[in-house]
This record gives C-alpha cells, structure tokens and sequence, in this order.
C-alpha cells in the first residue's frame, strides 16, 4: 500500500451514504468496534475550557490509568491526544541507526501501523507470526488483534521483547482492545524493550475527547513526554478522562454488559459464517464467500459494517446499541 493510498477505517457514514443513497435513516452503525453505550459524561467546570491544563492535572490522569491498567508505576504511563498520535510519533522517537531499520508487523492487522514506519523510512514487511519477525529491528503487535482478536500470550511476548531489549530493539504491544479482553495484557508491568498502547476511547465510547496512553520503561517515556510538548491533553479531555477510569463500578458492569451483547452478536452471525465467529468484545469478525453480498444487503438496510481492503471475505461487526438496532440487524441477518 502507498503512502497516498486513503486506508480503509470505521465511522465513515459519509462513505456509506454516498455508496447507499436510498438506505434508510437513521443509519447504525456498527464500523467501528467502540462500545455503543458511552459512558456518561459528567458536568464540567468552565476552566475545563479556558485555562490551560495544569501538570497535576495531567499526573492525576496518569495516576488514574496506572490503577485501571493494573497497578502500573504512574511514571511509566504517558498520556496523550489518542494512541493514534502515539503511533504517528514512534517512529521519529525510537533512536535511529546508521541503516534503515527494518519493522515486522504481525498482520494483518491495524493498518496504519505499517504506514507511520513506512512514511518514516522503514523497511516495513507483514509477517503471520512472532517466530517470522525475529531479529526485525522494531515488531509491532495488535494484541488482541484487529480484526481476528488473535490473542498472543504474554509469556511469548515477554520472551520477544527480551529479545528486542538485548539489541536495541522494539517491540510495539498495541492493546486498542484488551481494556475488556485482559487477559494477556502487559500494560500492568510493560517488560524491557516493548511500549504498550492503550486506547481510551473504545471502551469509554468516548472516541472524539482523543485520548490514549503508552506505557514504557526507561528512556523512551521520557523522550514520547518530551515530543508531545506541554498541554498535548485537552482540559476536557483530562476531566473526563479521569472520572471515567476511576469509576470502577462502571467497567465491571460495561465488562459484563458487552460480553453478553457480543455473545448475542455471535448467535446472530453463525450462521454467515464460514467458520468460528472471531474478535473481541467489543466487535465480532467472519469470513465468508457472501460478504459482497451481505455487505451490500445491510448497507441497503441502513447499517455499516467494517469492510476490508485486503480480504473481501471478511466482515466486522461492532455492538449495536439498543433494542431498536439489534431489531432492525437481525431482520437482515435473519
């Protein structure tokens, strides 16, 4: 894929509209795998919005992710306008060297990873698997992944970034949706050689505050600290940012609450598929011969589903948001 080449994302209904004109409104949809049921905003002071954001602001944000993400040292997280801007950032962050640094990525996966390093300058090749990205001067990972939900363990993660540690290497753990799948996460204590990213936006359904976080020991927080510049977290986005990680209440009953939903999505699309339904909780993927087809019958319906540039086989489906959406799904699924 080129540089100029647009990347195929979720949340386009302009897209969508123009390709289904006559489709019924108000469209669903269900592109983008952030959770339909947001959480609620709380009432904000007017400083939010005048005043620039002071630094024990920015710190108790910090604090608050470091308990989310498991007890993580707060001085190991970095906070920053959307893991979308820490992705951008990492290339022109990590050290150079005196050749073009070679970048494994396990795929396929979230796009614009291959596109940040290879606008940087890198050597940039997908790989199937850990063991095909060995000895790579940088591995990214989507961990679970995007849009399979391929869960790598983090024993064998662990093991690579030990690896990257002893040659000056990097391994990039990118867990946009482990907040709900945590199982193997690294996030609580992020090893030697690896940076872990964690979105906020997607479990939160607060995606348009852009706000996300990289964990990392050693030099490199300091240096993505010092490339993001002062203020680089709105006042809005701080405020809210910390009351929803530390309501822990809310995650629990969202955990469960999606977990449902995404099994009831499941039973719905089995029968589509050819093969397991796959994912996380927060969206559900299938491969089938009849995507074109179901594609198009469910953008004539109103609804808009993750389409794929490099499979045409594949679907993805996030969570519909109430009744009425899993009604009117059903009714073409069915």
């Amino acid at each position: 894929m080129g540089l100029s080449e647009r990347i195929w994302h979720g949340g386009d209904l302009g897209e969508a509209r123009a390709l289904f004109p006559h489709a019924p409104a108000p469209w669903i949809d269900l592109s983008t795998g952030i959770n339909p049921i947001a959480y609620p905003l709380p009432a904000l002071p007017a400083s939010a919005f005048t005043r620039l954001p002071e630094p024990a602001e920015h710190a108790a944000l910090e604090e608050a992710a470091a308990r989310v993400y498991g007890g993580a040292d707060p001085a190991l997280v970095v906070a920053a306008p959307g893991t979308q801007v820490l992705i951008s950032l990492l290339p022109f962050v990590v050290p150079a060297r005196d050749v073009a640094r070679e970048v494994a990525i396990v795929g396929p996966t979230y796009g614009e990873h291959a596109r940040a390093w290879a606008a940087a300058g890198a050597d940039v090749r997908m790989v199937a698997g850990l063991e095909e990205a060995e000895r790579a001067d940088v591995i990214v990972v989507v961990n679970p992944n995007n849009p399979d939900g391929r869960l790598l363990s983090r024993a064998a993660l662990r093991s690579v970034a030990a690896g990257c540690a002893t040659r000056g290497g990097l391994l990039v753990i990118d867990e946009a949706f482990a907040d709900l799948d945590d199982a193997e996460s690294l996030a609580a204590d992020p090893p030697e050689g690896a940076i872990v990213l964690r979105s906020f936006g997607k479990t939160w359904g607060l995606a348009g505050i852009r706000l996300g976080f990289a964990l990392a020991r050693g030099t490199l927080a300091e240096r993505l600290r010092a490339a993001l510049g002062p203020w680089s977290v709105s006042g809005p986005a701080l405020a809210i940012g910390r009351a929803a990680l530390s309501d822990a209440a809310w995650l629990a009953q969202t955990r469960r609450a999606r977990a449902g939903d995404a099994a009831r999505l499941d039973r719905l699309l089995a029968p589509h598929a050819d093969g397991d339904v796959r994912g996380t909780t927060l969206f559900r993927t299938i491969r089938t011969d009849a995507a074109p087809d179901l594609f198009r019958r469910l953008g004539e319906a109103g609804i808009w589903v993750r389409r794929f540039q490099d499979d045409p086989r594949r679907l993805r489906f996030g969570l519909p948001g109430g009744e009425g959406e899993w009604e009117r799904l059903g009714v073409v699924l069915r």
